[in-house]
């Protein structure tokens, strides 16, 4: 009896200390904490197309958290200075990902800001990276004979045109086109050690 006893006191001391050290101190440390002055909300537009990278999978392949320099190669890529919490103060949920199988795209919409170059990598990824290994998504655009009034046509490399058609963006392809150009990240982060 006396073993079970200990055996039992040990579990919730350690269930304590555990649950204090890795859900605790981190939620007291980055409660409060308020968003940089170049951070700006999600537009209604870009909000929409922040639920189809979710809704398409693009955050399985994709993480969102550059690494400091001490701890990767993200800053030679290109890919920018490291996270830091009061970047992610909008994201509900956050969609920092787990896997690197494309680039990491939290300064996508810096490193690449062409409203074209998105469209035309989301309908055939390998027209613009041809080692990409993602995939397309073809069924976010619409072929038609001929572009309408109003018609957003994505210019594609020839060889990735279809012949007599031309292809247009539906709003769902802009939505997310408008998401990834949100992700800029390049405004300058204060250490919390130097904030008032």
């Amino acid at each position: 009896m006396e073993n079970e006893i200990k055996l039992t006191a040990g579990a919730v001391a350690s269930l304590g200390i555990a649950t204090a050290a890795l859900v605790v101190l981190p939620y007291v440390q980055v409660r409060d904490i308020a968003p940089p002055a170049g951070l700006k909300p999600y537009t209604e537009q870009q909000a929409r197309g922040r639920q189809l990278y979710v809704s398409n999978g693009c955050v399985y392949c994709h993480s969102q958290q550059p690494r400091d320099r001490n701890f990767g190669p993200d800053f030679e890529r290109g890919w920018g200075r490291a996270s830091v919490p009061a970047d992610y103060v909008y994201d509900r949920p956050h969609l920092l990902g787990t896997m690197r199988t494309g680039p990491d795209l939290f300064n996508i919409g810096a490193r690449q800001p062409s409203e074209d170059w998105h469209l035309g990598h989301l309908y055939q990824p390998r027209a613009y990276v041809e080692e990409s290994n993602m995939p397309a998504y073809p069924f976010l655009f619409v072929q038609k004979d001929a572009a309408e009034d109003g018609d957003r046509v994505v210019a594609l490399p020839p060889a990735y045109a279809p012949p007599g058609k031309v292809v247009v963006a539906t709003r769902e392809a802009l939505d997310l086109v408008r998401y990834l150009q949100s992700l800029v990240h390049t405004y300058p982060v204060v250490p919390a050690a130097d904030r008032p």
